[in-house]
């Protein structure tokens, strides 16, 4: 059996892992466009010390990533974040995360504390005499939040937590896809504070441990980690070759590259969605124009070394800070790296490495500024925010176009007509962050899952030989 996946971000590689790991016999190739495998994980250095320079740490209390890590040789480089909690900076200052919220929608008014105003306070508490909201098949995160508690929890705690996973706009992303588990309490509670106790109430005790996993010398090792587990199981995988045309076969799939034609028995579409549409666009039309539609936000990181000793009583504490949007800075986020991973700080004591964020959906023209432009806005809003000052000894800018999917009001549908679609042709398969979650836990299980139904194909035709 001839398995093409097309894609080596994280869910191509673990797609191929998994392909190989069950199907006994199975011949698995990997085509990647560009000269790099990993997608939005990636690696590198400054001023000596690595770094991540995309995604810097894995769910821990869903499974599939810390497994994938453990399978693939990484269980002993895995390690939690050496301190907890956050903080957003608000109204004025930088102040401590309010606990007891799903993304930012509290269940309680006495979590909030003094990151809300007195009226966004007293607004919050009208939830309960406030007649039931219909949600329909969908509503907005920010929509519905803010009829039910006001805009300041919008702008000031669910805007800066969902532009941390989607850099997009609460009032564009769908409850329904983002947050399904509160979208269906909210259908049966009459408020939606009692909706947030109801998912709170229903979900199993957390397993100890940590709630974040990170890997020493960076999660951008994992990409490396599954790509050489694959090479090791016989699978072949080939950078810089880009997927131009897919096409039915009386045997199969003919995928045309700029490097060939490659012919498969199935393939798996381990791609963001423009690219996955240019591709079904002969065979599945239906699927290719709803993957069209999928809107991304792009991004970019920048990544500030300082000596230590120039930091001075501005060396910051905790692991960093969120910004609402709704304030005007630049930056949407800082994680002060150094304190926030060990394994960060223990490779040069005299440096202090952070990062920050910029970029959220429609936001294009900020990404438009060069690099040192980044930068100096970045150190402006830190300036104001933590009171840093210093000049850094390095920066480094890792820009990300059209980086991550947009859930939008509707996606769900969107993405069961997609599958839908794509279930009507033999042998294929799609998966990745677009579908099922963006975190990378998600994308090892859309990819595993991809991978088994493609493994049951071919078994179900093997069958009617």
């Amino acid at each position: 059996m001839r398995i093409l996946v097309i894609g080596g971000g994280i869910s191509g590689l673990v797609a191929a892992h998994r392909l190989l790991e069950v199907g006994g016999g199975t011949e698995v190739t990997v085509l990647e466009a560009s000269a790099r495998l990993g997608g939005k994980l990636r690696g590198g250095e400054i001023a000596g010390v690595a770094v991540d320079l995309g995604a810097e740490s894995m769910l821990a209390r869903r499974p599939e990533a810390v497994e994938l890590a453990r399978a693939v040789g990484l269980g002993p480089r895995l390690e939690p974040p050496a301190v907890a909690g956050g903080a957003i900076w608000t109204r004025g200052a930088v102040r401590p995360m309010p606990g007891g919220h799903l993304m930012g929608v509290p269940g309680d008014p006495a979590v909030l504390g003094d990151v809300l105003s007195p009226d966004g306070l007293a607004r919050v508490a009208e939830d309960a005499d406030l007649p039931r909201t219909p949600l329909g098949e969908d509503v907005t995160v920010g929509g519905y939040v803010a009829e039910r508690l006001g805009r300041e929890v919008v702008d000031r705690l669910v805007e800066p937590l969902l532009g941390g996973v989607y850099a997009g706009d609460a009032y564009r992303i769908s409850l329904r896809a983002a947050l399904p588990q509160l979208f269906e309490a909210a259908r049966r509670e009459r408020s939606l504070l009692a909706a947030v106790r109801s998912v709170q109430a229903r979900a199993a005790a957390p397993a100890p441990g940590p709630v974040f996993m990170g890997v020493s010398g960076g999660v951008g090792r994992l990409p490396g980690a599954v790509a050489d587990a694959v090479r090791a199981a016989g699978g072949r995988i080939s950078t810089g070759v880009t997927a131009r045309d897919l096409r039915r076969t009386p045997d199969g799939w003919a995928v045309a590259t700029d490097a060939g034609v490659h012919h498969a028995d199935a393939v798996v579409l381990a791609l963001p969605g423009p690219a996955a549409a240019r591709l079904l666009r002969h065979e599945a039309p239906d699927a290719a124009d709803a993957l069209a539609g999928v809107g991304y936000a792009s991004m970019a990181l920048c990544t500030l070394a300082f000596r230590r000793a120039d930091l001075g009583s501005a060396l910051p504490g905790g692991s960093g800070f969120l910004v609402p949007p709704v304030d005007g800075r630049t930056i949407k986020a800082s994680t002060f790296s150094a304190n926030k991973w060990g394994w960060v700080a223990a490779q040069d004591p005299e440096l202090f490495v952070l990062r920050t964020s910029v970029g959220r959906f429609g936001e294009e023209a900020v990404l438009e500024r060069d690099d040192d432009a980044l930068v100096a806005a970045s150190l402006a809003d830190l300036r104001d925010a933590v009171g840093l000052t210093a000049a850094p000894v390095a920066s480094r800018v890792t820009r990300w176009p059209a980086g991550l999917p947009q859930y939008a009001l509707g996606h769900r549908g969107l993405v069961a007509r997609v599958r839908a679609a794509v279930a009507r042709m033999p042998g294929l398969e799609v998966c990745g962050a677009l579908y099922d979650g963006v975190g990378i836990p998600a994308c090892v299980a859309s990819a595993s899952a991809a991978a088994e139904a493609t493994l049951a194909w071919a078994a179900a035709a093997r069958g009617r030989e």
